[in-house]
């Protein structure tokens, strides 16, 4: 095979039914496509299987390529590509961290490091810097979150935002930096490390939610541990009390801004599938009856609303924060509940008196808030993926063992709309969720993360069971629908799964044509991801 010759021995051809196997398996029921891996061990051979690919373009033996992390992109693709002919550069053993400042944190990743890889470095060489952790998993790329502008609960919420450089190659086997890089001769090229926006035209943007380069470094920066933390919990016990929910994080965003990180509401339904078991069977294609929902949440004394947040900083700012939060909650919540509070510490203490099979739901309950804060703090863990397994009747979701939702067969989509943060339009975008998924047998379980005080990301997951075709089909359908309706109220997805990006983007608006122009200029012979956020 062409391929293997021109690899180094650090890298290897994958072509058997088995060693593929892995990277057919998605969450989203689509046919896996993949006929060829090479996993790529050392970075030289990224350009040399470009080369390859360039000799080839105008050949019969003519393939492209399709670069992923760790392939752990759930359900928006998982780790398949789009193109049919692609090969598929698993760059998931390029997992190399370098401190390049241990008192700023600035550290360079390579596009196999985890967000556990990150974590237990951070351990081991006693540097105390928060991970910009996801609710995806401890598995999952740090390089990969940041291209794709994902964003978390920690203080740095956008994480492209907190990448100061990006390098790569381009499909001609162009290595690319900064401007700044370029004209840096000094020995530790730092200031290209730490300046964002280097030198002349910002470029490293072009590289994020594209097909435009394969990246093999991002410096990012990373926030110090706080001295102290608080997270709060803000419950409304009525569902028309999600006016007053709304009017308190936005207070809290602009009032405390750089002391709170992000701020998350959510419905009932929503804790509900995080803290029960589905109550008629993962394998039901069926959504909660307001009956079964009320029984789970009088079990574990959910309310219709909850806020959750995280203060950080130094302990006396903490500390104002936190009677700030109290009093802009005063005479609204039904219960405000603080991580660091008598309340908490209180029901731990009992519960480490009691006999293990007493107070099991709220047991559950402290667990899932320790997970929580666990990674508020920047510490990656899995407390969010069994959402993942809610519908999923041949494997239950077992956070001791690692959990991967597309080779375990979950069934998951996402709806992650930009809604404006103004009660008008979030009550509307409540009652768009609710009177679709419905419809469809989908759970409408509604989160609003708040990236500024002027804006929200509402993460809506469509979990399904996998196994069954009418499910896969109505969640499919689901999702066609909550897009193509919310587009009309403005209500516009961050980001897109493959099959949205062909279906959506049109190739003959200004924005795709200039799109395409980059495109053509930088890799004429569409070989690198073809059709990935590029309209055809």
């Amino acid at each position: 095979m062409l391929l293997q010759r021109v690899l180094s021995s650090a890298s290897q051809v994958l072509t058997s039914a088995a060693d593929l196997a892995p990277y057919q398996q998605n969450c989203e029921g689509n046919a896996g496509l993949t006929q060829v891996v090479v996993v790529i061990g050392v970075t030289a051979d990224i350009k040399a299987v470009l080369a390859l690919a360039s000799a080839q373009a105008n050949s019969t033996q003519a393939f492209s390529v399709h670069p992923l992390s760790t392939g752990r992109n759930w359900g928006y693709c998982s780790a398949r590509p789009n193109d049919a002919a692609a090969v598929i550069l698993d760059l998931s053993k390029l997992n190399t961290i370098t401190c390049d400042d241990p008192v700023l944190g600035i550290f360079t990743v390579t596009p196999g490091v985890t967000q556990q890889d990150l974590r237990h470095f951070l351990n081991q060489h006693q540097l105390k810097f928060m991970v910009p952790v996801t609710g995806a998993g401890p598995g999952c790329s740090i390089l990969g979150n940041a291209l794709e502008r994902g964003y978390g609960i920690t203080p740095y919420t956008d994480h492209f935002a907190a990448v100061n450089c990006i390098r790569g190659v381009l499909a001609d086997g162009t290595v690319f930096r900064s401007a700044v890089a370029e004209l840096d001769q000094s020995p530790d090229d730092f200031i290209d490390k730490t300046y964002k926006y280097g030198l002349g035209p910002y470029l490293d943007g072009l590289w994020t939610q594209s097909n435009l380069a394969v990246v093999t470094e991002m410096t990012i920066r990373l926030k110090a541990d706080p001295e102290a933390f608080s997270a709060f919990y803000l419950q409304f016990a009525s569902e028309h009390q999600f006016e007053q929910a709304q009017q308190i994080v936005f207070t809290i965003l602009q009032k405390l801004e750089g002391v709170v990180g992000s701020v998350n509401i959510m419905d009932q339904r929503r804790v509900a599938a995080m803290m029960a078991p589905n109550p008629n069977g993962p394998a039901a294609h069926q959504v909660m009856s307001e009956q079964q929902v009320a029984d789970i949440a009088r079990a574990y004394d959910i309310p219709a609303w909850t806020i959750a947040g995280t203060l950080y900083g130094q302990k006396t700012v903490v500390k104002a924060a936190r009677r700030e939060v109290k009093r802009f909650g005063a005479g609204q919540c039904s219960k405000m509940v603080f991580s660091d509070g008598l309340l908490i510490k209180f029901g731990k203490a009992l519960l480490q008196l009691l006999p293990a099979a007493m107070l099991t739901n709220p047991r559950k309950m402290l667990s899932s808030l320790d997970a929580g804060i666990k990674i508020m703090r920047g510490y990656p863990n899995q407390v969010a993926l069994p959402l993942a397994y809610w519908r999923n009747p041949r494997v239950k979701a077992d956070t001791s063992q690692l959990l991967n939702p597309a080779a375990d067969g979950c069934g998951l989509l996402w709806y992650a709309p930009l809604v404006p943060m103004r009660s008008d339009a979030m009550r509307r975008f409540i009652e768009h969720v609710r009177l679709v998924c419905p419809q469809y047998g989908i759970e409408p379980m509604i989160t609003f993360t708040s990236l500024k005080h002027d804006m929200v990301d509402s993460t809506i997951p469509i979990v399904f069971n996998l196994a069954d075709p009418v499910a896969v089909a109505q969640a499919h359908a689901c999702l066609d629908e909550l897009v193509s309706k919310g587009l009309k109220q403005g209500w516009v997805p961050y980001r897109l799964n493959l099959a949205q990006q062909a279906s959506l983007l049109d190739a003959k608006l200004p924005f795709w044509q200039i799109s395409a122009k980059i495109k053509q200029a930088l890799d004429p012979h569409n070989i690198i991801s073809p059709g990935r956020y590029q309209p055809e």
